[in-house]
């Protein structure tokens, strides 16, 4: 696992987000200690050029910030989804997300109908898992009863 790092001046953790797509805002006292002495770049939010990479980061916001639905999510608590994956094992997956974009709970529809369900004590990691001001978001919601009813039916991955 890894990123890219910098120290963003800005007036708010929603003003990063709202301005680079796809970014987590580390705002927590301790851990923003221990990076201190990294040497990172440092970024003023309003600079007409910014570093490789949170360029790409604020031109992918740009493009979305004109679309219907932009940050349409954004604001809320939880936002229910529905994310097909097509990969080497095809499912779906529904999952409760919380206000910084991590999985509260996921369910795995494989294809065969086997459903799994996993909460915060089953991941080794928990990074975001979207944007919440996305605008794509919107055609992924589900509401509140499908995902409970979806949770309900499946059993855990370890048995519980």
């Amino acid at each position: 696992m890894g990123g890219l790092w910098w120290w963003i001046h800005a007036r708010s953790v929603r003003e990063v987000r709202e301005t680079f797509a796809e970014v987590e805002v580390v705002d927590d006292p301790a851990a923003v200690a221990r990076a201190e002495d990294w040497e990172l770049d440092e970024v003023d939010i309003g600079a007409s050029a910014v570093p490789a990479g949170l360029d790409e980061l604020r031109a992918t916001r740009d493009r979305q910030r004109a679309l219907p639905g932009f940050g349409a999510s954004a604001d809320r608590q939880v936002v229910f989804l529905r994310q097909a994956w097509n990969g080497e094992d095809p499912a779906t997956y529904l999952m409760e997300i919380g206000p910084d974009g991590r999985r509260i709970r996921q369910v795995q529809v494989a294809e065969d109908g086997t459903a799994i369900k996993t909460d915060a004590e089953d991941w080794p990691f928990n990074p975001p898992v979207v944007d919440l001001f996305d605008p794509q978001l919107l055609d992924q919601e589900i509401d509140r009863d499908e995902f409970e009813r979806a949770w309900a039916a499946a059993r855990w991955e370890d048995g519980r």
